[in-house]
């Protein structure tokens, strides 16, 4: 067993928040690190107080322990903050077919943590203006689009 295949792995946890995306495509996932028998997970939640977090935990648990791993240890990490610019381009695309426009890149940003405009993950306009910075998560804001009268969401870029 390699690194590479418990990532390939660790493919089929899904958020529990976007059943569409994998916790490796949304950046959760931030190490493995196989030492003689033992296999270690670092996980880096979106945010501190993340409540999926136990439950994200024990995902990977059982799927390691259904390969047939028996020294499994899942470290919660905040050696590095979670950023979005870590979900994958695969994550990004992911959240657009689930109805979530995908944040821009963060590194974009200094002090600006929400934006007045987003690209509707619908019909990619541009045309869409903020309506609350307070979305179903706290990684999220609501936005309206103006071309397909649609609401929609889009994770904060952090």
């Amino acid at each position: 067993m390699t690194r590479e295949e418990i990532i390939h792995w660790l493919d089929a946890v899904k958020d529990p928040e976007i059943p569409v995306l994998s916790l490796v495509d949304l950046g959760v996932i931030t190490d493995v690190v196989i030492e003689a028998d033992q296999v270690t997970v670092d996980m880096t939640p979106t945010f501190v107080g993340c409540p999926a977090i136990d439950y994200m935990k024990e995902e990977v648990l059982q799927l390691l322990q259904s390969k047939g791993l028996k020294n499994i240890k899942v470290n919660i990490s905040f050696k590095r903050n979670w950023s979005s610019d870590m979900i994958s381009e695969k994550g990004k695309t992911a959240l657009k077919k689930f109805g979530l426009s995908p944040p821009p890149p963060a590194k974009i940003f200094t002090d600006l943590e929400v934006l007045e405009h987003a690209i509707c993950p619908r019909c990619d306009s541009s045309h869409t203006e903020l309506k609350s910075p307070f979305g179903s998560t706290l990684c999220r804001s609501i936005y309206y689009c103006y071309d397909c009268k649609e609401a929609f969401e889009q994770f904060k870029p952090l």
